[in-house]
């Protein structure tokens, strides 16, 4: 399966479902062009009408043909690699690893022909048997689709020699929110809060308005550049959405980011599990730390219970129809909201704003629309401007070279204790 993409306008024009495909009439003058079959060739199988024998002893190394569902023929031998129209990984040179997920190991590279630094992302493909994983297909077909300054930007997809060398090249950005808030124990100012949220609630608005549903908003999918743009990454659980809506997979959203509709099994949900990420996003930026961090499904259901109180039908119309709740869950008994409790000193905007972005009922719950057009944005101090923002070394960089140190350092020492033996 081989994603094909329009080299004039960057965007993917089509899939290939690949097989292969032997040579006809119709399609070997195209083959005979690319690969220069001898003009006697038999145009059904592309064999040489005067040596019956070679082609015998050639068998194995006849060409055969990709075609994709737009109509694109690629011609495959195997006497040579295969990369269809995507870049060989060999034109990037890896620096050093940055990251690690659920779906893929991210390296920091540099193109060979343009010098530009770029991010590498290998999909991982061990437990994979049909080819492309869906959430990487889906990833690179919604960001080559999503073009926006605060939306991670794919450039291109590049392969090596073996069938499961498939990288992402993205475009390269310092900073992970939650690695420099982890690492440097920055606590953000209200501005430069401010001008976090806005950029992040601008790209998520690009996402909703084209009918992309994120499903996985939390700080380290929010990458920094040195000139203070976020950038939502890693939409390999996005998906399309549309009205009516279909039943998707409440088992989403990394648990201390999920929003309570799906803790409780509904699979007919909306935007508003983004919107709710980001709520608990907002809140870890003002206090520095996470807002509700559950071990379990079932002590997150309890930490969002002790900060917002005891969800009802009263304020929750269809509660008690979520397959969670009628199942017999009982839930402890909290009469009182405590987010202003648990947020003293802050303004009655940026309370009102969290509670807005944390209301049970995703029916209620504050829009992306809606929250961009805060009074908290208006109030003093305002956002301040991403060219402002602080910059910091690169710690992801920084980390990974600590890791070869430490890792070279304990291969040296088994060595010498091995020798000791010896």
């Amino acid at each position: 399966m081989i994603v094909e993409f329009d080299d004039s306008e960057g965007s993917v024009r089509g899939v290939m479902f690949c097989e292969y495909v032997q040579p006809t009439e119709d399609n070997v003058s195209d083959m005979a062009a690319k690969h220069k079959l001898s003009k006697d060739a038999d145009p059904t199988t592309g064999a040489s009408n005067t040596d019956t024998t070679s082609q015998r002893n050639d068998d194995e190394h006849r060409p055969h043909a990709l075609l994709s569902i737009s109509g694109h023929l690629s011609v495959i031998d195997d006497r040579r690699p295969f990369f269809g129209r995507c870049r060989p990984v060999d034109d990037f040179e890896k620096l050093n690893r940055i990251g690690e997920g659920t779906y893929g190991v991210v390296y920091r590279a540099r193109d060979r022909n343009t010098k530009e630094i770029v991010a590498l992302k290998k999909i991982r493909m061990e437990r994979e048997t049909d080819g492309l994983p869906v959430s990487s297909l889906r990833e690179i077909i919604l960001l080559k689709r999503l073009n926006h300054p605060n939306i991670v930007n794919v450039l291109d997809v590049a392969v090596g020699n073996q069938l499961d060398a498939i990288f992402l090249v993205m475009e390269y950005c310092e900073q992970d929110i939650a690695t420099l808030i982890d690492t440097v124990h920055k606590q953000f100012s209200t501005s430069e809060v401010k001008c976090l949220m806005q950029q992040l609630l601008r790209g998520l608005e690009y996402c909703h308005e084209h009918f992309v549903i994120h499903r996985d908003l939390k700080l380290s999918n929010l990458l920094l550049t040195s000139q203070g743009i976020l950038k939502i990454a890693d939409f390999g659980l996005a998906r399309n959405f549309g009205l009516p809506s279909k039943p998707m997979t409440p088992k989403v959203v990394t648990l201390w980011y999920r929003a309570p509709e799906l803790l409780f099994g509904e699979t007919n949900y909306t935007t508003a599990v983004d919107m709710w990420s980001v709520g608990c996003i907002f809140g870890e930026l003002l206090q520095n730390k996470p807002l509700l961090n559950g071990s379990v499904e079932a002590r997150q259901i309890e930490a969002i219970v002790a900060l917002l109180g005891t969800p009802h039908e009263g304020i929750w119309q269809g509660f008690n129809k979520l397959p969670l709740v009628k199942s017999g869950l009982k839930l402890p008994q909290q009469k009182y909201n405590n987010l202003k409790v648990n947020f003293q000193g802050w303004s009655d905007n940026t309370t009102d704003l969290l509670n807005k972005l944390l209301t049970y009922d995703p029916r209620k719950r504050t829009t992306v629309k809606q929250a961009l057009a805060h009074p908290y944005f208006a109030e003093a101090p305002p956002a301040k401007d991403p060219a402002l923002m602080p910059t910091y070394p690169e710690i992801r960089n920084q980390l990974s070279e600590r890791v070869k140190y430490v890792s070279g350092k304990m291969g040296v020492e088994m060595d010498r204790v091995a020798n000791c033996f010896m």
